[in-house]
């Protein structure tokens, strides 16, 4: 199990590095690892943005009220008549 990579051993990993070489060339190779850094990053602060946007709208909150909510209309209904 060492040294395998989502079930792909050294040896396919090499060879796979070699087409993409052979394919992409030695220039494009960084130009494209930039492209996919920066992307990722990109990424990074969309999801941050979204994370401090719940936690400033307080999401938590109303849904904590929303429970509360239900558990007060649960009680009274099993409330006998």
């Amino acid at each position: 199990m060492a040294g395998t990579l989502l079930f792909i051993s050294g040896a396919e990993i090499v060879v796979i590095l070699l087409v993409v070489l052979l394919l992409f060339g030695s220039k494009r190779i960084p130009e494209m690892a930039r492209g996919l850094g920066k992307g990722m990053q990109e990424i990074k602060k969309a999801t941050d943005g979204i994370k401090k946007e719940i936690d400033e709208a307080d999401i938590k909150k109303d849904i904590d009220e929303l429970t509360d909510g239900v558990k007060d209309i649960k009680k009274n209904l099993d409330k006998p008549f």
